[in-house]
C-alpha cells in the first residue's frame, strides 16, 4: 500500500480526492489537513509515502509547508494546484516538491502520479515543463550556445592567435575564420577579441582544448 496524505484548504476538493483514492486498492489515505501549517505537522507525525499539496492556503502556503516537511522527511510531495505562474512554480520546486500537477488533471492522472512518485518518477504538468525548459535555456552560459567550431575558434582567441594563425590551426579559410569570430563575439555579448579572450580564461575554456 502507498500511504498518502492530502493537504488542501478546499473541503470539497480535498474530500473528493480522498473519496476517489479510497477506491484504489494500492492507495491508502492516512491523513488530511486544511492548511499548510497543519499539513506539515501531520506529515511529520504520520510519515506518508506521498503528499498531495495545494499551494494557496490561508494558514501556511504549500511552499512553506513543503520546505518545512523536506527539512526532516523523505516523502514525495506532489503539488496539486490551479496556478502555474513563475512565482508559484519555481519556489515550489526549489522548496523540494517532487511533481507539479494542475487541478484540471483527472482523478486517474492524480492516482497514477502518486504511483509514479512512489517509484521515484516525476510527473510535471506540460505547461510547467515548458517553463522549466525556458528557464534552463536562459540559465545557460553564453559559450554553451556556441557550435563546436565556434568554441574551437574561441579557444584559439584565448591563446592569442591571429585570424591567420587560427585558419592554419583549424585548416579553414580566413573568410570562414572571420565569420566564426563575428559569431563568437555576438553570442558571448562582447565587443572585441580581447574581451572574448578574457571570457575564455575566466570560464577555463582553454583547459578543454
Amino acid at each position: 500500500m502507498i500511504r498518502v496524505a492530502v493537504i488542501d484548504d478546499h473541503d470539497v476538493v480535498r474530500k473528493g480526492i480522498i473519496a476517489y483514492l479510497d477506491t484504489e486498492d494500492d492507495l491508502e489515505v492516512v491523513g488530511e489537513a486544511s492548511s499548510g501549517f497543519k499539513g506539515a505537522d501531520l506529515v511529520k507525525e504520520l510519515k506518508p509515502d506521498v503528499v498531495l499539496m495545494d499551494l494557496i492556503m490561508e494558514q501556511g502556503t504549500g511552499i512553506d509547508a513543503t520546505e518545512e516537511i523536506m527539512k526532516t522527511e523523505d516523502c514525495k510531495i506532489i503539488i496539486l494546484t490551479s496556478f502555474y505562474d513563475d512565482e508559484k512554480v519555481f519556489p515550489a520546486l526549489e522548496a523540494g516538491a517532487f511533481s507539479y500537477m494542475l487541478k484540471t488533471s483527472s482523478a486517474d492522472e492524480i492516482a497514477e502520479a502518486i504511483r509514479k512518485a512512489y517509484q521515484g518518477e516525476n510527473v510535471i504538468e506540460p505547461k510547467v515543463a515548458t517553463k522549466m525548459m525556458t528557464r534552463l535555456r536562459k540559465e545557460k552560459k553564453p559559450h554553451e550556445e556556441l557550435t563546436r567550431r565556434e568554441l574551437e575558434v574561441l579557444m584559439c582567441i584565448g591563446e592569442g592567435m591571429t585570424n591567420q594563425e587560427i585558419g592554419e590551426h583549424l585548416y579553414i579559410g580566413i573568410k570562414t575564420v572571420k565569420t566564426h569570430v563575428s559569431n563568437v563575439l555576438s553570442k558571448l555579448g562582447v565587443q572585441d577579441r580581447t574581451q572574448a579572450a578574457v571570457y575564455a580564461h575566466r570560464n577555463q575554456l582553454l583547459k578543454k582544448s
